[in-house]
């Protein structure tokens, strides 16, 4: 058996929500789900409008955080097991952002609810 240390094991965690999250949401990969993306049109309370759906269970993996967050896993999990020369560094790289992707996302949250606290305090 293959022995993982914690920290390791931290760092393919964020690692894998960071890759998750870059071929998910990011902008920058966006051309990478357009083409199996369709456009629909959607009638919600009268109304009309437009919205990106996947056309094929790639496409749903490809916009899926759940789905695409197993195979990220698989990828950094398997790829460091198997390949720890090569993969240690990719996972270095992913995790150090991962990581900065949460606190930036709490000090963006804490930021806006000062701000929201700060206009409804009394002066």
């Amino acid at each position: 058996m293959i022995e993982i240390s914690w920290m390791m094991f931290i760092m393919i965690i964020l690692a894998s929500y960071r890759f998750t999250h870059l071929i998910v949401f990011d902008k920058i990969t966006e051309f990478i789900r357009k083409p199996f993306l369709k456009v629909t049109t959607i009638e919600e309370n009268g109304q009309t409008r437009t919205k990106k759906v996947p056309d094929s269970k790639l496409g749903y993996l490809l916009n899926c955080y759940w789905c695409a967050g197993v195979w990220s896993a698989v990828i950094f999990g398997l790829g460091y097991l198997l390949y720890p020369g090569l993969f240690i560094p990719v996972i270095f790289v992913f995790a150090i952002a991962g990581g900065q992707t949460i606190i930036e996302t709490f000090v963006g949250v804490g930021t806006k609810a000062i701000q929201a606290l700060s206009k409804h305090s009394i002066h």
